[in-house]
């Protein structure tokens, strides 16, 4: 499947669910972007210090990163929320919240995040190339981890590593491909990225479909012989 029908099926799966797939893009915008801020200005004692210091609070610093990664399950779940979308099953914004009750999923993706970025960090340290290729290997891992629950974070990334293979430079192509809707977000002030996001998550989730997911028929007709 070329990038150009990845991207047509993500616009057809997104018909009807626009509304739904805006409201969940500003509701993460919120919880990731303004309840930081609310964070600092509540530790700095208020907005005019917050606005005139010169440096965050230490205080404010560690509970951000908490938050951050408190979130980090909401994100993955949001991830999810495409996957489902992209497979025309209906989706509901209650479902994203709804990783916070399997504490066992929670903790894992958390895990997943925290090692995939320590794997491509310390392959930008040799150059920033290997840590791009090793970014488009680890990238089908959270959509491993909601298909395979029974997989472990290392069995998910090294899933994920092998069945890249051979889709490296098409998934890149397929995210270089928004940079002009990037640039249009930006002379909007950055409301056009309620849209552009859906667009880009259900077509990472179309790609998983058609080129990666289905590595478990082959895997499977292969097992049978």
């Amino acid at each position: 499947m070329s990038i150009s029908q990845i991207k047509k099926q993500a616009r057809t799966s997104l018909k009807g669910q626009w509304g739904v797939a805006v409201l969940l893009t500003f509701i993460l915008f919120l919880l990731t972007t303004i309840l930081p801020s609310l964070v600092e200005i509540i530790i700095s004692g208020g907005f005019t210090n917050w606005s005139s210091q010169t440096q965050i609070p230490i205080a404010a610093d560690i509970l951000n990163i908490v938050i951050t990664i408190a979130l980090i399950p909401l994100s993955t779940s949001a991830y999810w929320f495409y996957l489902t979308l992209s497979r025309l099953e209906g989706p509901q914004i209650s479902q994203v919240f709804a990783i916070y009750k399997d504490g066992r999923t929670s903790f894992k993706v958390i895990g997943a995040s925290i090692l995939v970025a320590i794997f491509v960090f310390l392959w930008s340290l040799l150059l920033i190339i290997p840590g791009i290729i090793k970014s488009l290997s680890y990238s089908q891992t959270f959509f491993l981890l909601r298909d395979h629950p029974e997989f472990t974070v290392l069995e998910a990334i090294t899933e994920s590593k092998n069945r890249m293979k051979g889709y490296k430079w098409k998934f890149f192509l397929m995210n270089l491909s928004f940079i002009g809707w990037g640039i249009l977000c930006v002379i909007t002030l950055g409301i056009g990225i309620l849209w552009l996001a859906p667009y880009i998550a259900t077509s990472m989730a179309t790609f998983y479909n058609e080129l990666i997911y289905t590595n478990d028929d082959t895997d499977n007709e292969e097992n049978d012989l």
